[in-house]
């Protein structure tokens, strides 16, 4: 364990210039104002640079609860950058002179990666969700990107860690020599475990949400019409009303109040 626990000791802070990504500040959240090829061109140029580091998948929710909430508020800004992947944050941008600003989805910004591995050699962890989940989309994983080099899956239970188990996982991880870190727990849990472990893991890491079960087959996408006009939230209603009515109703409305109407 003393051998374990020595490990741990290196950091891997990312020394990516965040100066240099421009920014449209939503309700306290620093958004990347930025579209797909910005963002994939960037990652790519600066995947080094961006070990140890994490990278917020940010939308309607999560920015309203940063809003309500200055700790989460810093951990959305706090890592490498904050991406615009609800299509009102770039609506929103470009009503404020971001002309260039579009969605960056989540799971549209991890399939290009996956895609881009294939020829770049890119290892990917992939670390959340439930063992089923990771199992099916291994499965997916190898017949539609069939050289694609997964470095490691892992369903963390649904608590947290002792400190010998976060010890455990970090070595997991960092062993793997894993390029990306694809992180699947759901906001703000996900964002809250990058924070914690920055500088730790080596690697960088992505909160995705619900990526994982797009990628398993467990969800589907929205429509592209659905899509390109802002309302995939409205599929993702229909497919989990119990869980996300409450939310969507509490957050869609602080937003069109504060960033819409009041411009904050």
């Amino acid at each position: 364990m003393e051998n374990t626990r020595e490990q741990t000791t290196e950091l891997f802070v990312h020394k990516v210039d965040k100066s240099q990504i421009p920014v449209c500040n939503i309700m306290g959240v620093d958004i990347a104002a930025i579209n797909m090829k910005w963002l994939l061109d960037f990652t790519y140029m600066n995947i080094g640079r961006l070990s140890g580091g994490y990278c917020c998948v940010s939308n309607v929710h999560t920015t309203v609860l940063s809003y309500k909430n200055q700790e989460y508020c810093a951990i959305q800004n706090g890592g490498a950058l904050a991406i615009p992947d609800g299509g009102p944050l770039s609506s929103v941008g470009r009503s404020r002179g971001y002309r260039g600003m579009e969605r960056t989805a989540g799971p549209d910004y991890m399939r290009e990666v996956l895609k881009a591995s294939m020829k770049k050699g890119y290892r990917h962890y992939f670390y959340g969700s439930t063992d089923e989940t990771l199992e099916k989309m291994r499965r997916n994983l190898e017949v539609e990107y069939p050289t694609l080099q997964i470095a490691g899956m892992y369903s963390p239970p649904f608590r947290d860690l002792e400190a010998d188990e976060d010890v455990d996982i970090i070595n997991r991880i960092n062993a793997s020599d894993a390029d990306f870190v694809w992180i699947g727990l759901g906001a703000p849990r996900q964002e809250l475990w990058m924070a914690g472990h920055q500088g730790k893991i080596r690697g960088f890491m992505v909160g995705v949400g619900a990526g994982f079960d797009y990628l398993a087959g467990n969800i589907s996408r929205a429509p592209e019409w659905m899509q390109r006009r802002n309302l995939e939230w409205v599929y993702r209603l229909i497919q989990e009303p119990g869980r996300l009515f409450k939310r969507y109703i509490e957050t869609n409305v602080s937003f069109i109040w504060h960033a819409v109407l009041h411009g904050r």
